[in-house]
């Protein structure tokens, strides 16, 4: 019997995210332009709109160097009951305790949905101040655990599991998503953190936060992070969530499109409606404006392709980084080529066939009998990649090339294309 949280995610999300190019400095101006540029792709099967971390924090990537940086200890904007409220001076329409539910509004009459980023825990200065938890005579101070704190951003104490008053704090703040209109919540620090050896996994919160989105009504699609997950805590991650980074965070650089092959490998059989082991964001196009980088992505154009070839074959949710206000034609092309998405949206049972050092085969099946092939090139030049016929099991009549430009052929007891270095090809076979 499929558990009512599946619902919110019966095929892999799409959407855009605002951290690869914003950091976690995005505005509201910023965030409103790029959902204007997600209705544009709505047709494709686009639809996520999603706040990365620190919205509450005014000066929030106020200092950077390099790259992102966290203030220690900053002040951030929390309502009476110690719950995160957009900062108004990044978010002016949440001024008055409307919060998010402008933005929500705005988002959802352009025929998307939205989201935002949460840290585990409960805010600290919501704990030193022993603000009341909305709903209860508690105070904050009783739902924290003082000794867990993010290796990595220092704004919250986790929350106590044994608490009643936890459970509380977890309540109202999804009760306040709901109210706000809010579809999505990316949950971070909880999925696995390296740092973590004796408690690399947070279950315990994980079963907490689903009871409360349980509670507040609303269907809201539950995403953990970072990453990677921890493969033996996968029934317990499909049982509360929908969907979990296999990965810690991706950035523009072969190696790491290279190692998620490997992580592939581990989490195939594990994507079923409402579970998906998620790849990460594509940081595709114009990112890094909001870390003092702004750049194009540094994958070549082949390994765009196979970026987008790998995440589709495997099912993975589509989360797009990049600026959407500075779509160019080539991103645009990846993001809209309908019959390699469909592979994500509607493939079943991928499964990787072969792989070694210079190249890997994939495959799944379609709803209506066929077969997807997904041919990569992992070697450093030109090559040619071939799969037996034997091997896929299936009577090919005929391999229709989904990207276009890289076509395969049929030869004897194979069939094969040729492919640029770090490139791919995807082709819909048929009896």
């Amino acid at each position: 019997m499929r558990l009512r949280k599946d619902n919110a995610a019966l095929q892999p999300l799409m959407g855009w995210n605002s951290w690869d190019c914003f950091a976690a400095g995005v505005t509201e101006k910023q965030l409103l332009d790029n959902a204007a540029g997600l209705a544009q792709l709505k047709s494709c099967g686009w639809e996520y709109v999603v706040c990365d971390i620190q919205w509450s924090e005014p000066l929030a990537a106020s200092e950077k160097n390099q790259g992102v940086v966290y203030r220690k200890f900053a002040p951030l904007t929390l309502d009476a009951w110690g719950r995160q409220i957009p900062a108004p001076n990044r978010f002016p329409s949440s001024a008055d305790g409307k919060g998010f539910a402008p933005i929500a509004d705005k988002v959802h009459a352009m025929g998307l949905k939205f989201g935002i980023h949460i840290m585990r825990g409960i805010p600290r200065q919501a704990v030193h101040e022993r603000l009341p938890i909305f709903g209860t005579n508690a105070t904050a101070d009783e739902a924290a655990r003082p000794d867990s704190i993010c290796c990595w951003n220092g704004d919250m104490y986790g929350v106590d599991p044994a608490s009643a008053a936890g459970q509380a704090y977890y309540d109202s703040i999804f009760q306040l998503y709901a109210d706000w209109g809010v579809d999505f919540v990316k949950v971070d620090d909880i999925c696995h953190e390296h740092l973590y050896v004796d408690d690399p996994y947070g279950a315990a919160e994980v079963e907490m936060i689903r009871r409360a989105i349980d509670k507040a009504g609303r269907p809201m699609c539950l995403s953990l992070s970072p990453g990677p997950a921890v493969i033996e805590k996968a029934w317990h991650l499909e049982h509360y969530a929908n969907m979990w980074r296999i990965t810690d965070d991706f950035w523009d650089d072969w190696k790491l499109l290279l190692d998620m092959f490997d992580r592939c490998e581990l989490w195939q059989g594990h994507g079923k409606p409402g579970c998906w082991p998620d790849c990460d964001m594509l940081p595709l196009g114009k990112i890094g404006t909001g870390f003092g980088q702004p750049r194009k992505t540094n994958f070549t154009h082949a390994e765009q392709r196979t970026l987008m070839t790998l995440w589709c074959i495997f099912r993975s949710p589509l989360i797009m980084g990049g600026d959407l206000t500075q779509l160019d034609d080539w991103t645009r092309s990846l993001l809209t080529n309908e019959k390699i998405l469909a592979a994500q949206q509607t493939g079943r049972e991928p499964e990787q066939m072969e792989r070694d050092e210079k190249h890997a085969v994939w495959t799944s099946l379609t709803q209506e009998g066929g077969r997807y092939l997904a041919l990569f090139n992992l070697d450093n030049k030109t090559q040619t990649v071939s799969v037996s016929l034997s091997d896929l099991e299936f009577d090919v009549r005929s391999a229709e090339d989904l990207w276009g430009d890289t076509p395969a052929t049929l030869s004897g007891s194979c069939i094969q294309a040729e492919l640029p270095a770090h490139g791919a090809g995807m082709y819909l076979l048929q009896k």
